[in-house]
């Protein structure tokens, strides 16, 4: 069986010893002492904070990287202990997302907008067509900025993404939201 797992997407650029990189630390170490692994892009800045807050509790930290689409990256960051390597970036999200119950949006830049859309619009399908939602939630004022603006500019629905300025009431939401989603175990037999 599979461990649970979130997909944490979040800025490249993130440097070690910044506000920030201790704040993706610590999303990793509450993911993880909520016995959920983490699955990121696998390399550095945020992605690597999460994934070393999330290595200290002893859960997976999944990295999926795109090899072939960042020739200049030498390779997973150093707290992931499984690597998946994808072709393209949509089949990076993909697996990320599929391989995951929920996502977190952190703050960064084009590449995490691209991942925040896609859970987006993924929750968009699902609220039209029926099946089981993809608990997603994104941390910052900018964030925010921008799904008010889909929403007037193309109709695009807000709650399909929770919205949030504080990151780890945001991870806290996110647990319960994954746990109200996941179906019951079967009754005991006995």
């Amino acid at each position: 069986m599979r461990s649970r797992s979130i997909a944490v997407f979040g800025s490249s650029q993130t440097k070690p010893g910044t506000p920030e990189w201790e704040l993706a630390v610590n999303v990793g170490v509450r993911l993880g002492s909520a016995n959920i692994g983490v699955i990121t892009g696998g390399y550095g800045g945020t992605m690597e904070a999460v994934s070393q807050g999330a290595s200290q509790t002893g859960v997976p930290v999944i990295g999926v990287t795109a090899p072939t689409l960042f020739p200049g990256r030498s390779g997973a960051n150093p707290y992931v202990s499984d690597v998946l390597e994808a072709p393209s970036l949509a089949q990076r999200i993909g697996v990320m997302m599929d391989r995951s119950e929920g996502s977190i949006a952190m703050p960064g830049s084009i590449g995490t907008a691209t991942e925040l859309l896609m859970a987006w619009n993924l929750n968009h399908i699902v609220r039209r067509n029926g099946g089981r939602r993809f608990p997603s939630v994104a941390i910052g004022v900018k964030w925010r900025r921008i799904g008010d603006a889909l929403a007037r500019e193309i109709g695009a629905v807000l709650e399909d993404v929770h919205w949030m300025n504080d990151a780890l009431g945001a991870v806290d939401w996110l647990i319960g939201a994954v746990e109200a989603e996941l179906p019951s175990p079967a009754p005991s037999s006995l």
